[in-house]
Formats: C-alpha cells, structure tokens, sequence
C-alpha cells in the first residue's frame, strides 16, 4: 500500500501558506473543522461556473446537476459502505438530527425511552431532548468517567430496557477523542429492540465508517470536518428513510433518500462534499474508492497515532498542565483537551496565536463534558492532529505551552 506522503498531502492546502507575525500557521483546530484542499474548492467552482441549474429538467446543465448530485451520493455509499440510496444531504449533523429526531418523535409517546450520553456533543442531546417536551418522552443519560473520558458501559446497559426506542450515541467525542465501541452499543440496542442513531461527525475525520460493520440504523457527520465545505451527510437504512414521517412539501419526490431532503438544497456544497472523499480516496492506492479509502484512513491513523503520542506525552511534562480524556494506547482520535494552571483557556488560545500556532478552546458543544470535568466556567483548550499536522509542528506548539506555563510558575 502506497499513501501520499504529509510533505505531499500539504501542497494541496492553500492555507498552510498563510503566515502570523512571521510564523507558517499550524492549525491545530481541525476538530471544528478542518482546512480544503485546492481540488474541493475546485469542484465547487466548476459547478457554479459551468454546471449551477436546479434538478430535474431536461435542459444540460440541471441534467448536469442531477448526475453530479447522485454521483456525490455514490461516493458516500462508499465513504459509509452502503447503498447510495441510503445517503441523503443536509446543513450539517444538527439540522439534520433535529430533523429525524422531530420524524421518529411523531411515532413515541409519553412513557417511551431515548438513552443519550453525558459524552456527547448537544447536537446528539438537544434534539432527542426536545422531543421530552414536545412528546412526552423520558431522557435517560449514561454517564461519563471522568478519571478516563470513556462511557460507563455497565451504565449504559442498565438504561437500555424495553421501553426504549432510540439510542443516540457518538461514534467519538469531539472534546476528549475518545471512540467509543459503537458497534457494541448498536448491537445492546438491538437487543432491546431499539433503533441506534451515530453522531460520526469527530470519528469521521480519523476512521473511516462501516455502517455495516457498526449495524446503526442512523448515522450522521459533516464534510466540513474531513476537508470538505460546511455540508452534513446521513446514513439511514433505506427501509427507514422511506417510511419516516418527516415534513415535507406535497408536491416533493417520495421516494428515499429524495423525501429527507427539503427544498433545494446547497447543490454546489455536495459537489464539494463529494470532492473531499475523492480527495482522500486519491491519497492511497486501492482497486475501488472504498479500498482506496479504507487504505488512506489506515495510513492516516498511523501517522495520527504517532503523532499524538508525542503530544500526549509533551503535554504531560509540562507543570500546571492537565490533560483528560484516554491515553493513547486507548481507542481515541488524535484530539485532546487540556487546561493550564494560572490561566483560563482563551486566554491560553490567544496567547498562542502570534506564534502562529490556531487552537480551540471553549466547550465545543460538549457542554456537559466541560461540566462534568469542572470546567464549564473556564473551558478547555482543545488540539487536534489533521492529515497535514507535523512532528515540527507539536514541538513549536509545546514549545509555546512551556514557555506560556513557566510564567505562572
């Protein structure tokens, strides 16, 4: 297996050439959303130039749009190893899970069960929680360890009974990196006789997805996080899809994944969104864009591997600073949060910023993670490694921490 390079993988973003105070950028905030390669940003153009019409009549560039649109579908049958009318297209991961949740909701009652996690991001809480006003339906919440960052298994069992009807669940955590062992929950779900809904948007940048091997019924993510444009993308099973009961105009196509998808929808976005996949395809060799895929997101979990070992592991020898979430011998992205004594985490982000080093900080929507560590008030500083992120680039980072941590010493 031959996968491009990161010297190579970095001559496709034009971002990396921008420079502050002097300093190349390294963007370390890939987990809220990651830098476009030219070729993305490329097909976004070509479409608006050369193809922009609405869907479904007979003159060239909508027949243009319409085989363009389902090819999008087709790479992400591949991305998610399903079938392409199984994909639909949507704003991103909240509007869309707002979406089916409002769909499944006009089916529960008062009584009914939806489980969430204290780990996941809201946009996997607030919608499920919605439907406990709207319907009457029971949230019952699995814990977080906070001593790991991991999910409290015999927690989640206990929640599961024959009352519930969905399980919302993040296929990682977006604060901590933390993967939990989705396929594991979809089959306890199951059991129960419960449908499973994945919030892949974290865990889609860093593995690649196999909704078949995971056995979900639902599962949602963002092409924005793995280098394409701010579009959101779901898996649904099919015979799902066409039986929800979602809101839509009369006159609108029926038939699956079509009846998801309101109005016109951010035509140029999904072009785009597409792009992304073949662009990572690009990066490996492989007899199929899936192979080419699953060989790029090996090869990329490697590299990431490495380098957050030498984050990790940096971060730890730094006095005042506290890391949380899974060690790196753990199931976990390249993503970790911290704090730092003697100073909350704006100002540590803005500190780092004239040495041209871009970090997170806040609660990235995890608001109930950043609590539950005690940190709401103060938020954590959140790094995440990319497919264009460098060893060179850790070491002027931590070289930064420790001399920002020397001062409150």
């Amino acid at each position: 297996m031959t996968t491009l390079s990161t010297t190579d993988i970095r001559t496709h973003f034009p971002a990396l050439q921008r420079k502050e105070n002097g300093y190349p950028v390294a963007y370390f905030d890939g987990p809220g959303g990651t830098q476009v390669p030219r070729a993305v940003a490329e097909a976004i153009t070509d479409y608006l130039f050369h193809h922009n019409a609405n869907t479904h009549w007979e003159y060239p560039t909508s027949q243009e749009t319409d085989r363009l649109l389902e090819a999008a579908r087709e790479a992400f049958a591949d991305f998610f190893n399903c079938a392409p009318n199984e994909v639909s297209f949507g704003n991103n991961m909240t509007t869309i899970t707002f979406h089916i949740a409002r769909a499944l909701g006009r089916g529960l009652q008062p009584g009914d069960e939806i489980v969430t996690t204290e780990l996941d991001h809201h946009a996997n809480q607030a919608p499920w929680q919605a439907l406990a006003r709207e319907r009457g339906v029971t949230i019952r919440t699995v814990r977080l360890l906070t001593e790991t960052g991991q999910l409290d298994w015999d927690d989640l069992a206990d929640k599961l009974n024959d009352k519930t009807k969905v399980l919302a669940i993040g296929a990682a955590s977006n604060a901590l990196g933390t993967i939990n062992d989705v396929q594991r929950a979809c089959a306890l779900a199951r059991k129960v006789g419960a449908l499973s809904y994945v919030d892949a948007v974290h865990y889609a940048s860093h593995e690649l997805p196999d909704v078949q091997a995971l056995g979900c019924d639902f599962l949602a993510c963002s092409a924005y996080k793995f280098y394409g444009p701010h579009v959101g993308v779901l898996y649904g099973r099919h015979e799902l899809l066409a039986a929800l009961d979602v809101p839509k105009l009369e006159p609108a196509p029926d038939t699956a994944p079509d009846r998801l998808e309101t109005g016109t929808q951010n035509q140029e976005g999904i072009v785009g969104a597409a792009a992304a996949v073949n662009f990572l395809a690009s990066l490996s060799e492989g007899a199929t864009r899936r192979e080419q895929l699953v060989n790029t997101f090996a090869a990329l979990h490697e590299r990431g591997a490495a380098l957050f070992k030498q984050l990790w592991d940096g971060l730890q020898a730094i006095n005042g600073v506290t890391v949380f979430g899974p060690a790196p011998e753990e199931a976990r992205t390249p993503t970790v949060s911290f704090v730092m004594r003697g100073f909350d985490s704006t100002e540590v982000a803005r500190r780092l910023v004239p040495s041209g080093l871009y970090v997170s900080n806040g609660d990235f929507y995890a608001a109930t993670v950043a609590e539950r560590l005690g940190h709401a008030q103060d938020g954590l500083v959140r790094i995440g490694c990319a497919c264009y992120t460098t060893a060179d680039e850790i070491k002027r980072l931590l070289s930064a921490l420790r001399e920002l941590a020397s001062l409150a010493s």
